[in-house]
């Protein structure tokens, strides 16, 4: 269930791929956090946030619009092992590249791996923790066998 903020100048992608990139990121990243065959839990509570900004708002100290991507990708306590994060770079990093249509767009995408703290992933109410992930992995495992 993690949560993925990309940052970019809103004419970087071409139109109307929003979806292909979302869908394209979201299976990425439950791919390298070891769901093979995500179900609609997850695929209902994986959310891409498309953040398209005005290029005059993407700075860097040589450039007043830089063409940089910032992918911020949010998840669960030790939901990524260390071949999950080489992954999920790797792959968000090919991903923006393609749907940019830009081969040196790979330069200038940073993917940021952030953790939630124990107890720091909240969703429905509850302040999920390992325990609790643990008791929802049991039951999606249960209903899946069922």
């Amino acid at each position: 269930m993690p949560m993925i903020d990309v940052y970019a100048a809103a004419d970087l992608f071409p139109a109307g791929a929003d979806r292909e990139l979302g869908e394209a990121l979201t299976l990425a990243v439950l791919r390298a956090e070891g769901v093979a065959t995500p179900g609609p839990f997850h695929l209902n509570n994986t959310a891409v946030y498309l953040h398209r900004m005005d290029a005059a708002r993407v700075q860097t100290a040589s450039t007043a619009q830089a063409r940089t991507v910032r992918i911020q990708i949010i998840t669960p306590p030790g939901s990524l092992n260390r071949d999950g994060q080489k992954q999920i770079v790797k792959e968000a990093t090919e991903i923006v590249t393609r749907i940019s249509g830009d081969a040196s767009q790979a330069g200038r995408t940073w993917v940021l791996l952030t953790e939630a703290a124990e107890g720091g992933w909240g969703l429905a109410g509850t302040a999920f923790g390992k325990e609790e992930f643990a008791a929802l992995a049991a039951k999606a495992k249960a209903a899946s066998a069922s």
